[in-house]
């Protein structure tokens, strides 16, 4: 059931009304029936419901001059004078239709009152109209205003509930019902305008009794028009302030960490937003408890809530006019007008006023960023990223420091907001492309594998290379959508390149998050199947990352297992840099090592560095796996790598990443020097 089926169904107003009433959508079919209109005309709502009325329909509109159009558009009343109808005792009568427009859940549809005469029926239009006022005196608060919004009428329930005495209130304007504060003052605003645009409200709003306190109601507000230009509205409430306050509990409640008693992270983007949509300037203050881990385990759940309570204590101390908010388990939020010099001091406050727990004090100290709104962020989305990166930093500095955005910081983070941003753009509009590096076999000389790299470049931000896009892609999760233009692209340009015997192998970057998100296994497969692709001619490249947590997750495992044996091959890319566990090389099916570019880059500067690479190479082939070279850009690079027995080389000595065609006039140059 629809809003506008609920609140007429539920309404008593509508279904006292002495005459029976039809609406009707824009198409003239029936959405609702009184259950007077039921009684007089012998109809069942249910079963009439998306039927066209006979008696009052764009068809019977037509016949008496008026076009539907003109029905539905028109802002007054539409009377219908001897419009013939059947009752249904089975006679006919002659009666006078008016019909009114108005709007629900942004649909028109259009009121229509049959002013049928049953007065000769037991229980009159006017034994009706009485027995509704009473029912309405002894149910709801009832308040009449007439076309200026002064109060005319108030009945008992209303001036007992709100205090007011008949003197005090009749010929007063709406107004005097609410608050004076702003957001009283806009809700009044649009419910006047909604009543004078012919609609009906209903929700719950606050209201002021005469002595000031506040109470809640369940407020429905009627605009009412019956003959000529007269035009009254009609408020009938009920109160629902016990209600209310329960509801005001349970959201505090949901709202109020239950430890320090501040408010939670819920409320922290509810207040954050807020700020932003009144446009207030302010500091975001994010401040992380170092070294928590350590201190919780040294002691118990108790010393623990007492140690956030007391540090909550010294935060309510030092800020004022401040919002301050637990936002994780040792980390808290504050939304401040304050300068970045006075917080900065609470460093220092916290040194002069240190926590004792059982006599001991506790050696805490903390981490925290300085975000602006608007000058650094201007979403809580992008507060929190912004915090977040500069606490990384200070802890990596050794925590114990509050620092603001630096203007490095804020052009990195704003460029990552924009990428962020246009990257949606560049995937609906294809702006993305894939350019592929040579990989040549150091004992042949020959291009054996390439490597896909995605590049993109947009007209604002210009060129995004892999290691810029692929970290951002997986932060907001357009990962998969990236990976699947990869693949996409490699297989077609596979199945082109067999089409013209030209014998490549590519090898594409993947990430756990894709294998975790979807059936990789199966859209890999459904890509070679679909392009004719040799599978052998596939390669996946993994992060020691990727491995180490694949190794623990027995469906990313056996996922790579199905697509080794379908004939894709794995390589382990940036080796050296990650995890140092070789067990997953005894799980997973790796059968190619990339030494990543920053060790090559210091092959010709240590000689440790020079035994480390040859070491590493020495142990890819102790378990049979090919070993590759990444960065390789100096001759003297070279020649060490090929002394070493290193199987590949990638890196600009040996080619440049490049577009397809390039590469096919790049290799037929190679093959003819």
């Amino acid at each position: 059931m629809s809003e506008l089926q609920e609140l007429l169904a539920d309404n008593l107003v509508f279904n006292h009304i002495p005459f029976p009433i039809i609406i009707m959508d824009k198409d003239g079919l029936v959405v609702w029936c009184s259950r007077h209109a039921e009684r007089v005309f012998q109809i069942e709502t249910d079963k009439i419901k998306g039927q066209i009325y006979p008696y009052m329909n764009p068809e019977r509109a037509a016949l008496y001059k008026h076009s539907w159009e003109t029905v539905i558009h028109s802002k007054d009343p539409i009377r219908f004078e001897d419009v013939e109808v059947g009752l249904g005792s089975g006679t006919l009568t002659y009666t006078t239709i008016v019909t009114k427009a108005f709007t629900a859940d942004n649909e028109p549809f259009i009121m229509a009152i049959f002013e049928v005469d049953d007065a000769d029926e037991e229980g009159s239009a006017n034994r009706e109209l009485n027995s509704l006022r009473s029912g309405l005196d002894n149910s709801f608060m009832l308040l009449y205003f007439d076309e200026e919004f002064l109060i005319t009428y108030a009945n008992p329930l209303f001036l007992k509930l709100s205090k007011w005495t008949p003197k005090r209130i009749l010929g007063k304007p709406v107004w005097q019902m609410f608050g004076e504060e702003s957001a009283d003052i806009c809700f009044v605003e649009t419910l006047v305008a909604t009543l004078k645009s012919g609609n009906v409200w209903n929700g719950q709003t606050r209201k002021v009794k005469k002595d000031g306190e506040e109470y809640w109601v369940d407020l429905t507000a009627i605009p009412m028009q019956i003959k000529g230009d007269d035009t009254y509205y009609i408020f009938l409430e009920k109160d629902i302030t016990a209600a209310k306050k329960v509801q005001l509990h349970l959201e505090e409640i949901a709202f109020i960490d239950p430890i320090t008693g501040l408010e939670n992270r819920h409320r922290l983007e509810q207040v954050v937003n807020e700020f932003i949509e009144e446009k207030k300037n302010f500091s975001f203050v994010y401040l992380d408890i170092d070294r928590f881990y350590t201190l919780r385990d040294v002691s118990d759940t108790d010393t623990e809530n007492e140690l956030l309570i007391e540090f909550t204590k010294r935060l309510r101390m030092y800020f004022s006019d401040t919002i301050i908010t637990r936002a994780g388990l040792h980390e808290f939020a504050l939304v401040t007008p304050l300068s970045n010099w006075f917080i900065e001091g609470f460093l220092y406050y916290l040194q002069q006023h240190p926590i004792y727990i059982d006599g001991l004090s506790i050696p805490m100290t903390i981490s925290g960023a300085i975000t602006r709104y608007p000058e650094d962020q201007q979403s809580f989305v992008h507060l929190i990223k912004a915090s977040h990166a500069t606490i990384k930093k200070v802890k990596e500095r050794g925590g114990s420091a509050i620092s603001a955005l630096t203007s490095d910081d804020h052009e990195r983070l704003s460029r990552k907001s924009l990428i962020e941003k246009r990257l949606i753009h560049a995937l609906d509009r294809h702006n993305l492309h894939l350019l592929y590096q040579p990989q040549v076999n150091l004992k042949t000389g020959k291009v054996e594998s390439v490597e896909a790299l995605v590049r993109w470049e947009d007209s604002e931000i210009g060129i995004v290379t892999p290691d810029e896009l692929i970290p951002i892609a997986e932060e907001n999760g357009m990962i998969n959508e990236i990976g699947l233009y990869v693949l996409e692209s490699v297989c077609t340009q596979l199945k082109d390149w067999q089409n013209r015997g030209i014998d490549m192998k590519v090898s594409i970057n993947t990430s756990i998050r894709e294998f975790r998100d979807k059936d990789m296994a199966k859209i890999f497969l459904e890509q070679i199947q679909l392009n004719g692709c040799d599978p052998s001619s596939l390669a996946i490249e993994i992060t020691e990352r990727f491995a180490l947590e694949a190794e623990a997750e027995r469906s990313i495992v056996k996922q790579m297992q199905q697509l080794n044996a379908a004939g894709i091959s794995f390589s382990l890319d940036d080796f050296g840099t990650g995890y140092a566990a070789f067990r997953y090389m005894l799980m997973l099916p790796i059968t190619n090592l990339k030494i990543d570019r920053s060790i090559i880059k210091s092959i010709t500067k240590q000689e440790k560095m020079q035994k480390l690479i040859k070491g590493m190479i020495q142990f890819g082939k102790s378990l049979d796996l090919q070993v590759t070279a990444e960065g390789v850009e100096t001759n003297e690079q070279l020649e060490l790598l090929r002394a070493m027995d290193c199987d590949l080389i990638q890196g600009y000595i040996s080619g440049y990443p490049m577009t397809a065609a390039d590469l096919e006039k790049w290799l037929k140059v190679s093959e003819t020097t």
